[in-house]
C-alpha cells in the first residue's frame, strides 16, 4: 500500500513539486530568519564574549546592557579589588570617539581602554603587530573590519577600492595623534562600528575631559570561589552591580528583546513564512487528494480499511515534509556558507532545528488532516459514477 501511495504522490509532478515548494519555502523562512535573529542577538553581547578572562563584570546598578555606559569613580576599582574572594580587579573604559581620516571625514569609533600593566581586555587574535605595542605612546589597535572599511585610506584612483589601514599609520582621535600598532580580529558588534583598543591611560587622553572614566571593573575570582556568592559580596560591599558573564549577556539580550522592535519584525517574517507555506502545501495537497479520490474509492471498494487509507495519506505527508524540509534547510546552509565572512549576522544553534522541524511537521499535519477528512467521508460508490 505504501508503494501505491508513493506512486499516487509522484504521479502528478506539478502538484508534487507544488507541495515540495510550499514546504521548502516555509522551512527556509523558519530556519533562515530565526538564524539571522540569533546572530544579531549574539552580536549584541559579542564584546562580552570576546573578553574570556574575567569571571565577573562590575558596573553601576542602572546599567541595562553592554553599551549603556554609566561611568564610575576610579576609587571603586580599589574597593572591588579588596573584596574577599577577588583574585584581581582591572579597569575597563568603553566609549565612543570621533576619528578624523586622511580624507578629512569623521568616523565614530568604539574605544576600549584596557589595563596598562596587564593589558587584560586586549583582543585575543592579532593579525598584525603585537598587543604589547599598546604601551607605546599614543598606540592603538584597530579591528580588522574597521581597518579594511570605515577607517581605510582613500582609493588610489577615482572609483577604486579603499586601501586598508596599516600598522604605522596615524589617525586623529579627538585632536590627538594616534599611531596604529596592530590590527586585530574581533567578533563583529551589533552597531558594526570600528573598534579601537588602547591603554586605559591613553584613553583618558583621547576622550573629551570628563569627571569619571571607569566604565566597568573586570574581576577574576580566586580558585574554588562560587561566582554567585562573590557577586553578592561585591554588591553588598560596594553598592555596585556585579554580574557573571552569562548574566550580563542575558541582561543585554533581554534589553533588546524588550525595548526594540527586532523580535517583532523577525517574528512577523517567520509567521508569514509559516502561513504562506501552510496555505500552499495544504491547498496543493488537498487538490492532489481530490484528484485521486477515485483511486481511494477503488481501494475502499476492494475492502481496504479506513485505517490503511489513513496510513497512506500520512505516509505521503511524511515524504513531502521530509523532502521539503531538506530543501529548505539546504538553502539555509548555503546562505550561511556564502555569508560566513560578510557583515550578515547569522547563527544557527541546534534549537532552531527543533523549531523548524516542529513547524514543518505542523504544516504537513494540517495538509494531511484536510485530505484524511475527505477520504474518510468518501463513499466507495463514487468509482462507479461516470
Amino acid at each position: 500500500m505504501f508503494y501505491i501511495a508513493f506512486r499516487m504522490l509522484v504521479g502528478d509532478r506539478g502538484k508534487f513539486l507544488g507541495i515540495i515548494l510550499g514546504l521548502s519555502f516555509a522551512s527556509l523562512i523558519m530556519t533562515q530568519q530565526p538564524g539571522l535573529f540569533v546572530g544579531i542577538m549574539t552580536r549584541a553581547f559579542s564584546f562580552i564574549t570576546d573578553l574570556g578572562l574575567p569571571d565577573i563584570w562590575v558596573m553601576e546598578p542602572t546599567v541595562q546592557y553592554i553599551d549603556d555606559i554609566k561611568p564610575m569613580p576610579e576609587t571603586y576599582l580599589y574597593r572591588v579589588a579588596s573584596v574577599e574572594g577577588v583574585a584581581w580587579a582591572k579597569p575597563l573604559f568603553k566609549g565612543s570617539i570621533q576619528a578624523r581620516l586622511q580624507s578629512g571625514t569623521f568616523q565614530t569609533c568604539n574605544m576600549i581602554g584596557i589595563d596598562d600593566e596587564t593589558l587584560i581586555g586586549a583582543p585575543a587574535v592579532m593579525l598584525q603587530g603585537r598587543v604589547q605595542d599598546l604601551r607605546r605612546a599614543d598606540g592603538i589597535i584597530v579591528n580588522e573590519e574597521g581597518a579594511k572599511d570605515k577607517l581605510a585610506n582613500p582609493p588610489l584612483y577615482p572609483g577604486g577600492p579603499k586601501v586598508p589601514l596599516r600598522v604605522g599609520q596615524e589617525l586623529e582621535l579627538n585632536n590627538h595623534r594616534a599611531i596604529v600598532v596592530g590590527i586585530a580580529k574581533t567578533t563583529r558588534t551589533f552597531q558594526s562600528q570600528p573598534v579601537v583598543f588602547t591603554t586605559y591611560s591613553n584613553a583618558t587622553l583621547f576622550v573629551p575631559p570628563q569627571l569619571n572614566l571607569l566604565s566597568f571593573v573586570l574581576v577574576k575570582a580566586k580558585p574554588g570561589q562560587n561566582l554567585e556568592e562573590l557577586c553578592a559580596r561585591i554588591t553588598k560591599t560596594t553598592g555596585l552591580a556585579a554580574r557573571t558573564k552569562d548574566k550580563f549577556e542575558n541582561l543585554t539580550v533581554n534589553y533588546y528583546l524588550k525595548y526594540t522592535a527586532i523580535p517583532i519584525n523577525f517574528g512577523v517574517s517567520v509567521l508569514l513564512g509559516f502561513l504562506v507555506g501552510a496555505a500552499i502545501a495544504g491547498q496543493t495537497f488537498y487538490n492532489f487528494t481530490l484528484e485521486n479520490l477515485r483511486y481511494f474509492g477503488v481501494l475502499k471498494a476492494m475492502g481496504t480499511s479506513e485505517k490503511t487509507l489513513l496510513y497512506m495519506i500520512v505516509f505521503q505527508a511524511i515524504i513531502v515534509s521530509f523532502i521539503g524540509y531538506g530543501v529548505g534547510v539546504g538553502c539555509t546552509a548555503l546562505f550561511a556558507y556564502f555569508t560566513q565572512n560578510s557583515a550578515v549576522a547569522f547563527r544557527f544553534p541546534w534549537q532552531l532545528f527543533v523549531f523548524s522541524v516542529v513547524g514543518v511537521a505542523a504544516i504537513a499535519t494540517f495538509a494531511a488532516l484536510l485530505s484524511i477528512r475527505k477520504v474518510i467521508k468518501l463513499e466507495p460508490a463514487i468509482v462507479f459514477k461516470s
